[in-house]
């Protein structure tokens, strides 16, 4: 039931600010505390530690090789580096196998809900984890729960319908929702559809507005709207229509056809000697 996985630790002298150093050479800095024992600072690769936590998690015991003895320890307070997802510290917490401790351990679905499978409603989990009591060698890795009769909207399982295993003691509230059948379409879900609806709507009205737009009269290259006579611009009123003879510009005055040329008078002639 529970596993009991061995992890090597090695006492640790670097302590504050410059555990960043063991960090970079991919090691782990930790603590051993617990009932009747000092606290201690240890230290581990991050490989081996890794592969021992991704066994047990936080429910699993693990015999802490230590200064040539076994531990029993639960792994507790592992912390998590935002950027890199590695462990950046880990406590290990000393038990008596021989008393009760509290723990939380995550609820696991079986089955699939009928209501899921006809369509009718969506499976909801309002808890993760359950807080339970036990010795540690009772620990059990998590709690599996029964969903496959959850058949109609609102139907749920709470606490008090789960049945725990022998030595196992659960802590939360028995009127606590554990599973439950939602409906498909919440109203909140129905109002983001109906706006997201609204807002394609007017945003294909908007383009549709945009490409009846009729072009602004005597923009020069743009072509007449349908039914429309073509807007002659000044360059074009001004030249002739093919086969038309361009027009003369009138003569100024006394220059005109029909009327006497004026004659200069005749220059003198100079005296003959």
């Amino acid at each position: 039931m529970v596993k009991r996985e061995e992890l090597k630790v090695e006492k640790r002298a670097v302590v504050g600010k410059k555990v960043k150093k063991l960090r970079r050479e991919g090691i782990l800095p930790g603590n051993i505390y617990g009932k009747e024992f000092k606290s201690t600072s240890v230290q581990v690769p991050v490989k081996d530690f890794l592969k021992v936590f991704s066994e047990v998690h936080e429910t699993g015991l693990v015999d802490l090789a230590f200064d040539s003895q076994a531990i029993p320890v639960l792994i507790h307070n592992v912390q998590i580096d935002p950027r890199t997802q590695t462990p950046v510290h880990a406590d290990f917490f000393k038990v008596n196998l021989k008393e009760k401790i509290t723990a939380r351990v995550p609820i696991v679905a079986v089955g699939e809900a009928k209501a899921v499978i006809d369509k009718i409603g969506l499976l909801e989990q309002p808890v993760g984890e359950l807080e339970i009591e036990a010795l540690p060698t009772d620990l059990p890795e998590n709690i599996e729960v029964n969903v496959e009769n959850l058949a109609q909207v609102d139907e749920q399982i709470v606490v008090s319908d789960i049945k725990a295993a022998d030595g196992v003691s659960i802590l939360n509230e028995p009127s606590q929702v554990v599973f439950k059948i939602g409906e498909l379409v919440t109203k909140e879900m129905e109002e983001e559809i109906a706006a997201a609806e609204a807002e394609a709507a007017a945003a294909a009205a908007e383009a549709k507005a945009e490409e009846g737009v009729a072009p602004a009269e005597g923009v020069e290259g743009e072509a007449p709207a349908e039914g429309e006579a073509p807007v002659e611009t000044p360059a074009q009123e001004a030249a002739p229509a093919a086969g038309e003879a361009k027009p003369v510009a009138s003569a100024p005055p006394g220059r005109g056809s029909g009327e006497p040329k004026e004659e200069k008078p005749a220059e003198a002639e100079a005296p003959k000697k």
